[in-house]
C-alpha cells in the first residue's frame, strides 16, 4: 500500500518510519527543503532514541522516501496522513494553518478515492473542516473517507510506544476506511493490541482527555510533594501507597518541576479552549494549567530559597535542560522559567544536557553558559540543580563534584538522589516532597 505522510516533525518522521517497517511504502513531505535534505542524507533532524536505525533500514529497503513534492505524493497514495504542526495560538486554542494548507492541497490533488487521515492533535471538529474543504472542492465527483487515527507517542520511547502501543484509536464514518486502517496496522493485530473503532468526534476528544488526564495525574502529585514538604510526609511513600491501587496505578506519579514537552501545555490549553468555546467550562484541566505554571515558578524559588535567598553574583550548575530525558525537545521545559528566574536574580548559569543544548541555545538568556559535561558544569558552583533526570546524572561522582564546587548546595528537583547518601557526601540537599525524618526501613 502508497501511504504519504504529510509533515517530518516528531510525530510525521515516527509515523512514517514505522509504518515502513510495516511494510508500507510510504512518502514523508515536508516544505522545509533542508530538513528533507537532511533526511536524504541520512540526517535525522530530530533527537529520538532507535529513530536513526528504523530510518536507516527502511530507505535502504526502498521502503521509506522523502522529498518536498506534495502534489506527486498525495496522487499515488492511499492514504494521506496528515501530521503537521498544531501550535497554540495566543488564547490557547490549536492554529489549524497547517491543517488547513493540507487539506487544500489534498482537495487540488484528489484523483481517485483516498483515506485523509489526522494524525496530528486536533481539535473536535476538524474532520468535519476537513471534509468541507474536500467537499467543496471537488463535490461528488471523487470519493473519500476522513479518518482521525490520534498519535500516543512518548518523547524518548516512541518507536516501541508505536510498535506496541496500548490501543489504536480508529475515528471513521463508513466501514471501508475502517477496513483500510485495519490494514495499516494488520502487525498490531498479531501482537493482539486492542482496537477502539468509533466517529471522527469521539477519537479526536479520546487523545486530547488523555493527555489532559495524565497532565492532572502529574500535576496532583506535584501538589501531594508540596503538602509532604509541609507536613513532614514522604512523597515517594505516597505515591506507592496510591500506585498500588489498581484503580490508581503508579505510572505518572513522580513529583517534579511542572510538566512541558509538545503535548500536555499544548493540549490542555486547546481542551480548556474547546470547552470554553461550547460554554461548558473544563474546570479541573483549567485549574491544572493554573496549578502548573505554579509549581515551575515554586520550583524556581525553591531554588532560591536553597542558597539562603540570594543568588546576585553566585553561579548556579544547571543539569538538564530538556522536559524529560531521552529527548531534545525544550518545549515548555520547566528548566527555561528556572534559568530565566535564576538569572534575573542576578546568578551566573552554567549548564549541560545530553542532547538539548542546540535548541536551548535559541530559548535561554545569551549569557547562559553551555558545558561539555556535568562536571564541566559544576566547576566553581555555588549550587548545583538536577532540572532532567536524565541517567547519566543518577551516578555522577559525588566526590569529585563536591571537589570542583565553590559551594555546597544541591537541589534535586527530580529526586534523583536520597537524602543521606547526600548529605554523606558533605552536600546540604534539597528535594521535592521527601521532608519526613525518621523513616523506617523497608
Amino acid at each position: 500500500m502508497n501511504i504519504c505522510v504529510v509533515g517530518t516533525g516528531y510525530v510525521g518522521l515516527v509515523t512514517g518510519a514505522c509504518l515502513a517497517d510495516f511494510g508500507m511504502n510510504v512518502t514523508c513531505v515536508d516544505k522545509d527543503e533542508s530538513k528533507i535534505n537532511m533526511l536524504l542524507g541520512g540526517e535525522i533532524p530530530i533527537y529520538e532514541p532507535g529513530l536513526d536505525a528504523i530510518v536507516a533500514k527502511n530507505t535502504k529497503a526502498g521502503r521509506l522516501h522523502f522529498t518536498t513534492e506534495l502534489g506527486p505524493s498525495i496522487e499515488h497514495a492511499l492514504a494521506v496522513f496528515i501530521a503537521v504542526g498544531t501550535p497554540p495560538a495566543p488564547d490557547g486554542s490549536a492554529d489549524l494553518s497547517y491543517v488547513v494548507q493540507v487539506a487544500e492541497a489534498i482537495a487540488e490533488n484528489l484523483n481517485g478515492y483516498k483515506v485523509v487521515v489526522t494524525k496530528s492533535t486536533v481539535p473536535i471538529g476538524t474532520g468535519q473542516m476537513i471534509e468541507k474543504i474536500l467537499r467543496e472542492k471537488v463535490g461528488d465527483k471523487l470519493p473519500f473517507s476522513v479518518v482521525s487515527n490520534p498519535e500516543f507517542l512518548r518523547e524518548g520511547s516512541a518507536i516501541g510506544d508505536f510498535m506496541r502501543p496500548d490501543r489504536v484509536v480508529i475515528g471513521a464514518r463508513d466501514a471501508q476506511a475502517v477496513a483500510i486502517m485495519k490494514d495499516i496496522y494488520a502487525p498490531l493485530y498479531l501482537i493482539e493490541t486492542p482496537f477502539v473503532i468509533t466517529n471522527v468526534e469521539t477519537s479526536e476528544l479520546i487523545k486530547y482527555a488523555s493527555n489532559a488526564f495524565l497532565a492532572t495525574k502529574i500535576t496532583f502529585i506535584n501538589e501531594v510533594a508540596q503538602l509532604c514538604d509541609r507536613l513532614g510526609a514522604d512523597v515517594h511513600h505516597v505515591a506507592k501507597g496510591m500506585g498500588l491501587d489498581k484503580r490508581i496505578g503508579p505510572k505518572f506519579l513522580h513529583p517534579g518541576p511542572g510538566y512541558g514537552g509538545s503535548c500536555f501545555p499544548k493540549d490542555t490549553q486547546a481542551i480548556a479552549d474547546i470547552a470554553r468555546r461550547v460554554d461548558r467550562p473544563f474546570e479541573i484541566v483549567e485549574t491544572v494549567i493554573r496549578v502548573n505554571d505554579r509549581i515551575k515558578k515554586d520550583s524556581a524559588e525553591k531554588v532560591v530559597a536553597a542558597m539562603g535567598g540570594d543568588v546576585s553574583h553566585k553561579t548556579v550548575a544547571v543539569l538538564g535542560l530538556s522536559f524529560k530525558p531521552e529527548t531534545d525537545d525544550m518545549r515548555d521545559s520547566p528548566a527555561l522559567p528556572l534559568v530565566e528566574h535564576l538569572i534575573a536574580q542576578g546568578a551566573s548559569v552554567r549548564t549541560f544536557d545530553p542532547e538539548a543544548m542546540e535548541n536551548a541555545r535559541t530559548m535561554l538568556p545569551d549569557s547562559v553558559q553551555y558545558c561539555s559535561d556535568s562536571y564541566d558544569a559544576v566547576s566553581g558552583a555555588d549550587a548545583m540543580v538536577i532540572a532532567t533526570e536524565w541517567n547519566q546524572f543518577r551516578s555522577l561522582n559525588l566526590d569529585k563534584i563536591a571537589s570542583l564546587m565553590q559551594g555546597n548546595s544541591v537541589i534535586d528537583l527530580r529526586n534523583v538522589y536520597e537524602k543521606d547518601r547526600m548529605e554523606k557526601a558533605g552536600f546540604v540537599y534539597e528535594c521535592v516532597g521527601r521532608a519526613a525524618k525518621d523513616l523506617p526501613g523497608e
